[in-house]
């Protein structure tokens, strides 16, 4: 029997910002439904009110016609309604098993009415979840020794403890390879046939394309349209999320390359990286490509000091370094934009303007080290306008930004510090075509002033549309060395996959 949603007419205001304004959406169990639009549209905003964690909107909710009250996640679980986030570090227990984290709400209401916990019980019914979705993780397996992809499947597997109508899931490819992906899919389609709705929020169009039935798009926290997949094109879709045609993607810039500047050597780290070899020059761009897991990360966290080094050696402008920690680092002249932003790249409980000024802090101190707030106010707004970043003030906290323009923040904060070699891993991860654009046009402005980029991704498409040259990484070693302008796709991944 199939359930209709209806979210009416819901809006949400935060200090400064209007998140929401008079939003409609609509879907039914039996049918993914991708929910899509630019970094700051409002997307995630909507599906946290129908999940409870937002509780202060106005507008009107219902399930087949019956308005429902949803203003906790309670609320949303007893309706059928789960949500899986992006960072599932923050809703799992990593020193529990598995079977206790799928179980977790029966266990308390199992503690309450009877004073003891059957573990059989739950590692029993934990299984037979994991087994109805064909995922073969042991239950009584500790969360902390699971992979990423792992843990969403734990996750998805929770929310089917009750009956689960509607399963949100939020970005929930942006950390997968390939395989994963496929694996992710295959869930999806297994639950749709059981007649659960599911709502998909991402950034990767080719995906939504294939597995979902509809498409909604978002707009500055509006509604802006609802069709069916069939009926529409990628296109299309952009053009509706921006309000405009997407040109030319990759910028293209005249850049004369000059000599060497970054040097690797036979580096390796504690167990990941090994007989590392790698050179930059002035101007160029250089891509690290690979799978997930491939070493890429390791790498970059290794050439910034923040993994230890247990052999090889790094040369600046011809110079060996020795780098013992990220502070080493940007005294040499690096400068690193890490994959997981919220956790490495910036300060989520600061303001705009302290995280833009973070990695440069001496240039806005004055006399016994005190802080000159009006020139440090004065040149965050400077960046904020040249990188468009939307935020209400330059004292907006950087929790309350889109991912996007979180981005921008943590690539800003090194603009301002003017570094010579800049390291990108996934700069693009969880950003919408739009600011995607913006941060490949930073890139290649950087190149183009002479700064050495290492790019490290695994989306190829975006490593042959940057990069001059490029190392593919399989297993934490170089396996191919390529010109980019005569490589391709099916090239990258033969050898990042171990191809000889």
């Amino acid at each position: 029997m199939t359930t209709r949603l209806e979210m009416k007419s819901i809006s949400i205001e935060f200090p400064g910002v209007k998140a929401l304004n008079d939003v409609s959406f609509s879907t039914e169990t039996g049918t993914t439904h991708a929910l899509i639009g630019a970094n700051g549209a409002g997307k995630s905003t909507l599906m946290k009110v129908l999940s409870g964690a937002y509780n202060h909107y106005t507008g009107d909710i219902y399930l087949d016609g019956k308005k429902v009250s949803i203003r906790s996640p309670k609320d949303a679980q007893n309706l059928g309604i789960q949500i899986v986030y992006q960072e599932v570090d923050t809703v799992l227990i990593p020193y529990l098993t598995v079977g206790e984290n799928i179980m977790l709400n029966e266990t308390v209401h199992d503690m309450g009415k009877k004073q003891f916990v059957s573990w059989k019980h739950i590692h029993e019914k934990a299984t037979n979840i994991l087994d109805s979705i064909h995922v073969t993780i042991s239950s009584k397996t500790l969360v902390s020794e699971l992979t990423l992809a792992e843990k969403q499947m734990v996750i998805i597997a929770r929310s089917l403890v009750k009956q689960c109508k509607f399963l949100i899931l939020d970005e929930p490819t942006a950390p997968l390879s390939h395989s994963e992906t496929s694996e992710l899919f295959r869930i999806v389609r297994d639950l749709k046939n059981r007649n659960v709705g599911i709502i998909f929020i991402s950034h990767r169009l080719p995906e939504l394309f294939e597995i979902c039935d509809e498409i909604t798009v978002m707009k500055n926290g509006e509604f802006v349209s609802k069709e069916k997949i069939a009926e529409t094109s990628q296109n299309r879709v952009v053009e509706y999320m921006l309000g405009e045609k997407l040109e030319e993607q990759f910028p293209k810039y005249k850049v004369d390359i000059g000599s060497n500047v970054l040097e690797v050597k036979g580096l390796y780290d504690n167990g990941m990286i090994k007989n590392f070899s790698m050179h930059v020059n002035a101007g160029e761009i250089v891509g690290i490509a690979g799978l997930v897991g491939a070493g890429k990360s390791e790498l970059c966290k290794a050439i910034f000091g923040a993994s230890k080094v247990t052999a090889g050696e790094i040369k600046i402008n011809g110079k060996k370094i020795r780098i013992k920690d990220p502070n080493q680092a940007v005294k040499h002249g690096l400068a690193f934009v890490p994959e997981e932003r919220r956790k490495e790249g910036i300060l989520v409980q600061e303001t705009v303007a302290t995280n833009l000024t973070a990695a440069s802090l001496g240039r806005f101190s004055k006399f016994m080290s005190f802080l000159d707030f009006k020139s440090e106010k004065k040149v965050s707004n400077q960046m904020i306008n040249n990188l468009g970043i939307k935020t209400p003030s330059e004292e907006t906290r950087v929790q309350n930004l889109s991912g996007g323009n979180q981005q921008k923040v943590a690539i800003g904060k090194w603009l301002i510090a003017d570094a010579q070699v800049y390291i990108f891993d996934e700069p693009t991860k969880g950003v919408d075509v739009g600011a995607k654009k913006d941060i490949f046009e930073l890139i290649s402005e950087l190149a183009k002033r002479g700064k050495s980029i290492i790019y490290a991704s695994c989306e190829f498409s975006e490593i042959l549309g940057i990069t001059d040259r490029v190392y593919v990484v399989y297993d934490g070693q170089v396996a191919k060395e390529l010109a980019t302008d005569s490589t391709n796709e099916e090239e990258l991944l033969f050898y990042s996959t171990g191809g000889k």
